[in-house]
């Protein structure tokens, strides 16, 4: 065994936690380009928002200049029931490896709805009372962000009506019934209760859904009723706010021990996690200050940085929310029902996109079998099962662990594990049985997706 000088679990206490949202944006000399309003490609105001977000939402979404927002007490007080979260030293991945690397990882599975969701699922729900509303809608891919929502409208006591993408609807029962313990709806997406959602069935009989086919439900569904506004969990630059406690707590736990990351790995589907998580690393690199290798992981199924087009797209599949510049398969591309998880955005955070398109940042896909062989491989070494989104930065966290041991540099790795796997089990049943496959998109199926790109 190593030396463990440095302990297994680098806690903070809670007056080290975060006391203020760290917004990268301020930092960044090229801003992610604005929202455009689809009808007028002009950049969106925040009267032609109010109908869709929160107030402070909007103000936190459109500012590109202040540095820090303050964190709520009332936040700040439910963080303290899960936070601050534990950077563990994954000494034991460390030694089966052999390599001579460090290899940390930040745990945010250490809540009762299992994910890093939950940070801006608080957030978001106080916004709402706050401004007297009665309730929220959203969608929810792999289920997290619709528990960690439904979690947070029942502590304000606020509705909370969930559209699911379909075929995690019926693949993952489970997750649906904590969300329904919480007292949100949950409704399988594409549905019937919306006028976009019986468009998308008549165009698309039989189709599984998709995230962007959600959030067009969700979305129709907050403007069409009174007292309502529409809450999302990735994407937009109010959740990467939100996020950034993930990175300031990591920081801080690193520098409490004089360590220094080499390279730092998330998973990025629609862009919350990595987000977060490298905030303060990636302002400190823009600031020149430091520098650090910075690798997205995405699935290969949905390869929105690897082999998208970095255009402005629409934000969902009806085609009724703004146009964001991002990285994108197409408003209209839908993943293959066996992918497994989350990371089943079309497109990525705008901030992310322009980070990545002025070569701050890496990405690479992964193949979904080589992600739960990483995951299986994970659990059995450090005892925790990650959600396969998590696994995705398992993986490359352990490629770049053995091409240490290769060539003999003692390189140190922090990598997000963003929340836990036990609603995911019909996901590792498939895998252990052999009816798991790795469906990738072809170049002809793309690019069918990218003729519809609106012409912005």
């Amino acid at each position: 065994m190593k030396n463990q000088s440095i302990p297994y679990k680098i806690y903070l206490n809670e007056s080290q936690m975060p006391t203020a949202w760290y917004n990268l944006r301020a930092d960044m000399k090229n801003k992610p380009a604005p929202l455009l309003n689809p009808g007028t490609m002009e950049p969106m105001t925040a009267q032609e928002l109010s109908g869709v977000f929160c107030d402070e939402l909007i103000r936190q979404e459109l500012d590109n200049t202040t540095a820090y927002f303050p964190i709520p007490e009332a936040i700040r007080s439910f963080y303290k029931m899960y936070r601050p979260s534990p950077l563990v030293r994954a000494y034991c991945l460390e030694e089966k490896l052999g390599t001579p690397a460090k290899i940390y990882y930040k745990f945010e599975g250490n809540n009762t709805s299992g994910s890093h969701k939950l940070n801006s699922a608080i957030a978001q729900a106080y916004y709402a009372k706050e401004q007297g509303l009665k309730g929220v809608t959203t969608e929810t891919g792999a289920g997290q962000w619709g528990t960690a929502l439904s979690m947070a409208c029942a502590y304000f006591g606020l509705d909370c009506k969930v559209y699911m993408v379909k075929v995690s609807y019926e693949q993952k029962p489970f997750r649906r019934e904590v969300m329904r313990t919480y007292g949100a709806s949950v409704t399988p997406s594409p549905s019937m209760e919306t006028e976009v959602g019986r468009k998308i069935l008549q165009e698309h009989p039989g189709t599984t859904g998709s995230l962007g086919c959600a959030i067009s439900e969700a979305v129709e569904k907050a403007v069409s009723t009174p007292g309502y506004r529409y809450v999302l969990g990735s994407v937009l630059n109010q959740v990467l706010l939100h996020q950034s406690v993930i990175g300031l707590e990591t920081k801080a736990a690193l520098d409490q021990y004089g360590i220094q990351p080499d390279i730092i790995i998330g998973c990025a589907g629609g862009g919350s996690n990595l987000g977060g998580l490298i905030a303060p690393f990636m302002g400190q690199k823009l600031r020149g200050e430091a520098d650090y290798r910075i690798i997205a992981v995405e699935p290969a199924s949905c390869p929105s940085f690897t082999r998208g087009k970095y255009a402005y797209d629409f934000c969902d599949t009806g085609m009724v929310c703004p146009l964001a510049k991002m990285y994108t398969l197409g408003s209209g591309f839908i993943p293959a029902p066996n992918h497994a998880g989350g990371l089943r955005y079309h497109g990525m955070s705008s901030v992310l996109s322009q980070l990545y398109h002025d070569g701050l940042m890496e990405a690479v896909s992964v193949k979904q079998t080589e992600v739960f062989q990483a995951a299986e491989y994970f659990a059995r070494v450090e005892g925790i099962l990650p959600a396969p989104e998590s696994a995705h930065a398992i993986k490359t966290a352990i490629d770049e662990a053995v091409k240490c041991r290769e060539t003999g540099q003692e390189k140190t790795i922090v990598f997000g594990l963003t929340g836990t796997g036990y609603f995911d089990m019909v996901a590792y049943e498939k895998f252990h049985d052999g009816n798991m496959s790795d469906y990738i998109p072809t170049d002809e199926e793309l690019q069918k997706s990218f003729d519809k790109l609106p012409r912005a």
